[in-house]
């Protein structure tokens, strides 16, 4: 059963509806007591207040509520049982290995929609909901590398996926794959990172201002969860907006999972970034696994007025992770910005399939490897 956004509501609207009621018999009552014209009138008043903001909030998480469980209905894939939590785990495709989306911090697995239809034509294609995003139920904290890295394994083990896997991880969940590659590495045949952060980055000078790794505060964690509860963000556009490159339906789909959001999941990831950091810094190289980077362009960044010094860094970064291997290569994606699988989707369905092929030994190796490109 899901608390937050079912039976929570459930209560807020049985609680209000009973301060709706008990505020109206004290207003009725009123004119039968010795109080002045003035005390009545402005208890009135208070109480008609009163009676408007419970309703509308009883209103508001009700209808949230229903239409969370209305449009989140249409779940793709399938939900499997992981330590005694559900894990989504959306599959398509034949062949082997199997391709594994991980997506960046605060997405979901439907940040992968845009280019997994033509992925799966390849190769099995399996994006995947961490803990607490989207349709996966939360799970007890740490959120770091290595616990992460293991309930993926005990999700792909749940739905008989046993390698060799490729692993695909967008911004933060670069180092979530690279921490599963250092568990699991006989399973690994490959690593594709998308504009993927690095270890300790969050020590760096030039990304510590951008990155907001202070704990937030619990007041703040708190209204923010309530806000959600109470349904406020979908009357203000948030569970309706579009994210550009998703067909519609998927679009909607992962609208309605923003304002299913268990705020604790995405904050724990922040707050064990630096020690997600110290548990896969250590691993300079992964021998000669093929390694494919794939980066956001730089000139975007500049002309979005970020500081040179930052983008000089994420630049030295994304190259480290190019030399993680022997067989390791970069390309810069022009044009585009974070979301490289957004902005350019035609690169990922070109090259990642070529990457596959390369793999399974049925495509020529790259010529020369260590190499930066732009297309």
């Amino acid at each position: 059963m899901d608390f937050l956004y079912v039976v929570l509501p459930a209560l807020i609207a049985i609680l209000a509806l009973l301060l709706v009621w008990l505020s109206f018999r004290r207003f009725r009552s009123l004119g039968a007591r010795p109080h002045s014209a003035l005390r009545i009138i402005s208890e009135r008043i208070f109480l008609s207040l009163v009676i408007l903001v419970a309703l509308a909030l009883a209103a508001s998480t009700t209808v949230n509520a229903i239409l969370l469980h209305h449009e989140r209905a249409a779940m793709p894939g399938q939900l499997y049982l992981v330590d005694g939590h559900h894990m989504r785990l959306d599959c398509s495709g034949s062949g082997s290995p199997t391709l594994v989306l991980d997506a960046g911090l605060g997405n979901d697995g439907l940040i992968w929609s845009a280019v997994q239809p033509a992925l799966s034509q390849t190769t099995r294609v399996c994006s995947y909901d961490r803990a607490g995003m989207g349709w996966s139920d939360p799970v007890p904290p740490p959120r770091d590398a290595d616990h992460i890295a293991d309930q993926l394994h005990g999700l792909l083990a749940a739905a008989g996926i046993n390698g060799p896997i490729v692993l695909m991880g967008h911004s933060i969940a670069g180092i979530y794959i690279r921490a599963y590659a250092i568990r699991y590495p006989g399973q690994v045949a490959g690593l594709v990172f998308v504009d993927a952060s690095t270890p300790w980055q969050n020590r760096d000078p030039a990304l510590q201002s951008e990155m907001h790794l202070n704990h937030p505060p619990r007041l703040r964690i708190f209204l923010t969860q309530a806000m959600l509860v109470l349904g406020i963000p979908r009357w203000m556009g948030a569970c309706s907006s579009s994210f550009h490159g998703l067909d519609p339906a998927r679009s909607r789909l992962a609208a309605e999972n923003r304002c299913h959001l268990i705020v604790a999941s995405p904050v724990g990831e922040m707050e064990n970034f630096d020690r997600s950091g110290i548990e896969t810094v250590h691993t300079t190289s992964f021998g000669s696994i093929p390694v494919l980077v794939l980066s956001s362009d730089p000139a975007r960044a500049l002309a979005a007025h970020q500081p040179q010094a930052m983008v000089d860094t994420w630049e030295r970064m994304q190259g480290n992770l190019a030399h993680l291997s022997t067989r390791g290569r970069r390309i810069i994606a022009k044009g585009s910005g974070h979301y490289v699988q957004l902005d350019r989707p035609d690169l990922i369905e070109k090259e990642v399939p070529l990457f596959i092929d390369q793999i399974r030994g049925s495509a020529p190796p790259p010529a020369i490897y260590a190499t930066v490109t732009t297309e």
